[in-house]
C-alpha cells in the first residue's frame, strides 16, 4: 500500500517542452501548428486519393493509406498538447493523461515500424517475384500483416506503460521533454529502474531492431535483383519505387536509434530535438516523399483535385 501511495502522490507532471524562453513560445506554436496542419491535410489527401482511384487499389497503396492514417493519429497524440503548452504558463499534464499519451504514442510508433516492414515485403515480392505477386500479396494476407502489426504494437506499448506505472515519482515532477516518454520518466523516477531498463534493452530491442533488420535484408535482396535487370529504365523504375521507402526508413529509424539505444545517463534535452524528427517531421514529410517521386500517386492526386474542382463548379 505504501508503494501505491508513493506512486500516486504525483498527480501531474510539468513538460518543459523544446524551450523555456518565453519569447520562443509563440514562434514555436506557429511552427508546429503549420507542421500539424500540413501533416493532417497531406496525409488525408493521400488516403482520399488512394481510396478514390481504382488504379491505386494495390497492396503497396493499401499499406501507404494505413501509414498515412497512423501518421495522423501519431501526431494528434503529441502535437495538440504541445500547442496548448506553448501558450500556457503552467505546462502541466496529469498523471493519467501522461500515461495515456505515452501508451498511444508508443502504440502508433511501433505500428508504423511494422508497417514499414510490410511495405518492404511488398516491394521485395513485387521486384523479386513479380509473377506470384498477386497470389502472395493477396488482400487477406495484407489484412493479416496489418492485424499482426497492430497486435504486437498494442501489447508492447501496454507492457512498457505498466512497467512505468509501477515506478515511484517523489523528488520532482518536471519532465525535460515535450511529451511523456520512457527515457525522461525513467530518469525522473526515485525508485529502482533496473527491471524497466532490462526490459527496454531486451524486449524493446527485439521489437524495434527486428523490423529494421527485416527491412535491410529485403532491400539488400531487392538491390541484387535490380542489378540483374538488363535495361536502364527498368533499374530506374525499380529504384524509384524503393527510394521513397528508404528515405522514410532512414528518417524514422535513424532518430529512434539515436534516442533510445544510448545509456539512460546520457539522456539530455537535446534528444527532444531528435525526437521531433520521427514524431512530427517524418509524418509531415510522408505525403511529399511518397507523392513527389511516385507517378501513380501524382496522377491520383491530380484526379482527386480535378473531381473536387468539378464538384465545386457544378455546385
Amino acid at each position: 500500500m505504501e508503494r501505491v501511495n508513493q506512486t500516486s502522490s504525483v498527480s501531474e507532471f510539468i513538460l518543459l517542452g523544446l524551450s523555456s524562453w518565453p519569447e520562443d513560445q509563440k514562434p514555436l506554436f506557429a511552427l508546429f501548428f503549420i507542421m500539424y496542419v500540413v501533416t493532417v491535410v497531406g496525409n488525408l489527401l493521400i488516403i482520399l486519393a488512394i481510396h478514390s482511384d481504382t488504379q491505386l487499389q494495390t497492396p503497396m497503396y493499401f499499406f501507404l493509406s494505413i501509414l498515412s492514417f497512423i501518421d495522423v493519429c501519431y501526431t494528434t497524440t503529441i502535437v495538440p498538447k504541445m500547442l496548448v503548452n506553448f501558450l500556457s504558463e503552467k505546462k502541466s499534464i496529469s498523471y493519467a493523461e501522461c500515461m495515456t499519451q505515452m501508451y498511444f504514442f508508443l502504440a502508433f510508433a511501433n505500428t508504423e515500424s511494422y508497417l514499414l516492414v510490410a511495405m518492404a515485403i511488398d516491394r521485395f515480392v513485387a521486384i523479386c517475384d513479380p509473377f506470384h505477386y498477386v497470389t502472395i500479396m493477396s488482400h487477406r494476407r495484407c489484412v493479416l500483416l496489418l492485424i499482426f502489426s497492430c497486435s504486437i504494437s498494442v501489447l508492447h506499448s501496454l507492457l512498457l506503460v505498466l512497467l512505468i506505472n509501477c515506478l515511484t515519482f517523489c523528488n520532482s515532477n518536471v519532465i525535460p521533454h515535450f511529451l511523456c516518454d520512457i527515457k525522461p520518466l525513467l530518469k525522473l523516477s526515485c525508485s529502482s529502474t533496473f527491471i524497466n531498463e532490462v526490459v527496454i534493452n531486451t524486449e524493446g530491442l527485439i521489437t524495434l531492431v527486428t523490423p529494421f533488420i527485416c527491412i535491410i535484408i529485403s532491400h539488400f535482396q531487392i538491390l541484387i535483383a535490380v542489378l540483374k535487370i538488363p535495361s536502364v529504365s527498368g533499374k530506374r523504375k525499380a529504384f524509384s519505387t524503393c527510394g521513397s521507402h528508404l528515405t522514410m526508413v532512414t528518417l524514422f529509424y535513424g532518430s529512434i536509434i539515436y534516442v533510445y539505444f544510448r545509456p539512460l545517463s546520457s539522456y539530455t534535452i537535446k534528444d527532444s530535438v531528435a525526437m521531433v524528427i520521427y514524431t512530427v517531421l517524418s509524418s509531415m514529410l510522408n505525403p511529399f516523399i511518397y507523392s513527389l517521386r511516385n507517378k501513380d500517386m501524382k496522377q491520383g492526386m491530380r484526379k482527386l483535385m480535378g473531381r473536387r474542382r468539378s464538384q465545386a463548379a457544378s455546385s
